[in-house]
Formats: C-alpha cells, structure tokens, sequence
C-alpha cells in the first residue's frame, strides 16, 4: 500500500479528515437521490483522481460501508498500484470472459480485499486494444448493475473526461460524478470544458475536489 493513502497512514492528519469532510458532503448532496454508485475523474492527466478516489473509499469503509472501487482507467491504471494487489485478472477479464459474467460468485471472485476492512478493489486486468468499446459493451452496464448489489457504494475511477470518450460514456450510467481538479496544474478552460462534456451526456456532477491546495497550517495543531 503506497504512501499516498494518507487515510490509512496517517488517520489524524488534516488531508485525513478533508477527506472525511469530503464523505459528509457527498452524503448531505445526495439525500434525495443517493450515491450508490459514484464515478470520479479529471480533466487530464496526473491530476490526482485516482488517489482522491482511493482515500474516499477508505474514509467510506472506516464509517462503516461495504465499498467497491472499479479501475476503470482502462488506459493507465492505478489502483492496483495504491493498494498493493494483483493486476493479472480483472475488469477486462470479467468482461471479456465466456461465461459466468451473470454468477454473483464469479464477480465477488474478481474482488480483491485490502487491508481495510468492508474495502474491495476490482482491478483493471489486462489493458484492452479497444477501451471504449468494453466500457459502452452491455456486459459492462450489467456488471455495473450486479456489483451495486454487492456493495452500499462502488466507486469507478475513470480516465481524464477531455483525454478520452471513456469517462462521459459511463458518467451517464452512474447515480453521480465527481470532477478533480489540481490546483497547480488544471487550467481553467480544461477543467471547464470537462464540466461541458459532462454535462452533454447528462451526467449528475454532485461537485469537484480541489486537489494539492496548501493546506491552512494555522489549524494543523488541532490534529496533533
């Protein structure tokens, strides 16, 4: 498990507890239409979704969910890196499997556990010559619908939404989207033009993260 799972190695810090502030906001967003199923991503690359969604899912499994993370940055893949797993099977071995996609027990088979508890990591599997075409298959929209039925909450980690089409394809079938945006590095019309494609495809963005803002050190010996 890598270093950047503050959640984890450092529960008491302020980026720990920013996380859990970010969980108690999706939960008051989402009263009336609850966030089963919630897709994160960026505008481009290297902007820190992927480990925002990691530390989310931890905050959400230490309150008590049973959490589904689903890499399906089917380009560059980074959850099985964070959380120290095996990347040979996957999402792209279940979906391109003969048979067995429908056999809940083959699904919970691919369903890798941490050292968290109530936390489950669908890897990527193999990288696909055809990315987009897996992610619209209707294999992967009857994945989606078993594996919501598996968990209280499965978080898909998408590509950049402006890089590839992936990221709008499934943001449509989720219940929301969450957009990262780097502080030192997205530009304004990269992350405006993500909120655009978004929006397009009619998918619910319930808010963004500002990721790598400086921290207000003035607050940090509450944590101490």
């Amino acid at each position: 498990m890598t270093n950047v799972l503050v959640t984890v190695q450092n529960p008491r810090s302020p980026i720990a507890e920013a996380y859990r502030g970010l969980r108690t906001n999706l939960t008051f967003a989402s009263l009336d239409r609850p966030l089963r199923q919630l897709l994160i991503t960026s505008a481009g690359p290297e902007e820190g979704k992927s480990t925002v969604l990691a530390n989310l899912a931890v905050v959400e499994a230490q309150a008590g969910r049973q959490v589904i993370i689903v890499d399906a940055d089917l380009r560059r893949p980074r959850q099985h890196e964070l959380f120290g797993i095996n990347n040979a099977t996957g999402l792209t071995t279940l979906l391109t499997a003969d048979k067995g996609l429908q056999d809940a027990s083959v699904q919970a088979s691919f369903l890798q556990a941490t050292s968290v508890p109530g936390l489950r990591v669908l890897s990527s599997g193999p990288l696909p010559p055809n990315p987009a075409e897996l992610l619209t298959s209707q294999r992967m929209a009857a994945l989606m619908t078993a594996l919501g039925a598996l968990a209280d909450l499965v978080l898909f980690d998408a590509p950049p939404v402006v890089v590839v089409t992936d990221a709008a394809i499934l943001a449509s079938q989720v219940d929301g989207v969450l957009l990262v945006v780097n502080a030192n590095g997205t530009r304004r019309e990269h992350a405006q033009r993500a909120y655009q494609l978004l929006n397009k495809v009619n998918a619910r963005v319930v808010g963004s993260v500002l990721n790598n803002a400086a921290p207000d050190r003035s607050l940090q010996t509450y944590y101490k």
